[in-house]
């Protein structure tokens, strides 16, 4: 039997067994089928042929058009061809068009299908929240229980204690630095490829070209989980949700791109936070929060993604139908933008293809559902811009929490707030042209102003909403909304 692995099935437990072929396939049509950031293309590419080096002689690589000609050109019959599941829809769907011996279970996850779905059936007509799932995680798996089954530190959630804002007068967090991968021929060859691919019209991409930050081996891969438990972990709780301009890592652990190319386990990587508390290396909040991170919201993101299925792409309920903007688009930190918050996270995408939760959620995800950007398109985008999108991490990320997309099936009020929240969680506003305090004039801060208006126009769908009721009755007592619906009426999604 020889083993078909994709992209984002690089890690050891993917393999079938020690000498099993394994057939490893680059399809053109798959890296010309988005506009990708550049540094994501060349992470995954580089991670690929890494692999394949790694297999040495076990490994068929082939380079060709498409999956199926890829298949093709080894030779191998397809009952004699198995794979594990794919991550995606699509994928999904395609490989069972294959007759491909068998289709194994995903094993880079630490709930499996059936699982999650025991879980669900086991809500009844409950909602499906987050936190119930992560205490049923840490239950099954013996994750942060003490030996009587109660929570480490006697409590499941130290949430409230991680949204401290940056500290004052701060550049940085001042924590040790990431571990960064040091490049080699692979990543040169890769490199080229992407520059000829370029310069013949072959693909285009968006961001810049830079040295990779990203693990693409296994051994990157650990050698970043160890930097990061070892000397940023006991940073990362208070401040997880702040940021500094001039800080876009902080003390988050640049793992998320690793985990989700399959080269890291996420048991094996909680299972590391664990130790460092048990040790006393690391607080009980930076450990649980960072394990809520992965064992909670990443495997919750996963089940979801199967649940709700491929529907779930088309769901608008609050009707947002604005084309993703040009600028956003095409990453375009240094043009007409000027909202810092924005211009800085766009230049972060740009840059390195990344950025925390925050600036995803608070920044991008807040504008664009304000704006009314469609989510569909918006979630497109973010897939193709991250280093670590993908369509199981997006769907649910942005249909369902971000924009709000699905009614409230995630989260039961929309992640949507004024430029308050920006100014007290990061250093963004006192390098802004517009104040965060101002809602009309050439000084009315774009999230402040746009805040409004979209509560304004989404009144009637949130009146019966409690999580709602307090910014519904802020916004009976605006006298000033005429001149806010017009002025955001023409602003529109152009540059900020």
């Amino acid at each position: 039997m020889t083993r078909w692995l994709f992209g984002a099935q690089l890690g050891p437990w993917f393999l079938p067994g020690d000498d099993e072929p394994v057939i490893v396939i680059e399809s053109l049509a798959a890296i010309r089928r988005q506009r990708w950031h550049r540094q994501k293309l060349h992470l995954l590419l580089s991670a690929m042929r890494h692999r394949t080096a790694e297999l040495g002689d076990r490994a068929i690589s082939v380079r060709a058009g498409g999956y199926r000609a890829g298949l093709a050109e080894t030779g191998i019959a397809a009952r004699d061809i198995s794979v594990c599941e794919p991550t995606s829809h699509t994928a999904r769907a395609f490989v069972r068009t294959l007759g491909l011996a068998t289709i194994e279970p995903h094993p880079g996850f630490a709930t499996s299908r059936e699982g999650f779905a025991e879980w669900v059936d086991g809500r009844g007509e409950r909602r499906l929240l987050l936190e119930d799932f992560y205490r049923w995680q840490r239950r099954r798996l013996g994750v942060l229980l003490e030996p009587d089954g109660e929570p480490a530190g006697g409590r499941w959630n130290f949430d409230a204690g991680n949204r401290e804002p940056p500290p004052r007068g701060a550049e940085t967090l001042g924590v040790a630095p990431p571990h960064l991968p040091t490049e080699d021929d692979i990543d040169a060859e890769v490199r080229e490829d992407i520059d000829r691919w370029t310069s013949e019209g072959t693909i285009g991409t968006v961001g810049e070209d830079g040295p990779r930050w990203w693990a693409a081996t296994r051994a990157e891969g650990l050698a970043a989980l160890e930097t990061f438990v070892r000397d940023r972990l006991p940073a990362f709780g208070p401040h997880e949700d702040a940021m500094l301009g001039a800080d876009t890592v902080m003390a988050h652990s640049l793992l998320s791109a690793p985990m989700n190319l399959g080269l890291l386990h996420p048991l094996e990587v909680v299972r590391e936070a664990e130790l460092a508390y048990r040790s006393g290396a690391a607080p009980i909040a930076s450990a649980e929060g960072f394990v809520r991170q992965v064992l909670g919201w990443r495997e919750y993101v996963w089940g979801l993604y199967r649940t709700f299925g491929e529907g779930y792409r088309s769901r608008n309920a609050l009707d947002a139908r604005e084309a993703l903007p040009v600028w956003l688009d095409s990453l375009d930190a240094d043009g007409e933008v000027r909202a810092e918050c924005l211009r800085a996270t766009l230049r972060d995408v740009r840059e390195r293809g990344w950025t925390h939760h925050i600036p995803r959620l608070m920044v991008l995800g807040n504008y664009a559902l304000q704006r009314g950007i469609d989510p569909a398109a918006l979630s497109s985008w973010f897939q193709r811009s991250f280093v670590d999108g993908y369509d199981w991490v997006m769907l649910p990320n942005v249909i369902g929490m971000s924009q709000w997309a699905d009614g409230g099936e995630m989260a039961t009020k929309p992640y949507v707030s004024g430029g308050a929240y920006i100014d007290r969680m990061s250093d963004h506003c006192g390098r802004c042209p517009y104040d965060p305090a101002v809602r009309v004039g050439d000084l009315a801060c774009p999230f402040t102003a746009g805040y409004w208006a979209f509560l304004d126009r989404h009144a009637d769908r949130f009146r019966g909403n409690h999580r709602m009721a307090r910014a519904l009755a802020g916004l009976a007592r605006r006298c000033d909304l005429d001149a806010i619906r017009a002025q955001e009426a023409e602003r529109g999604t152009t540059a900020p």
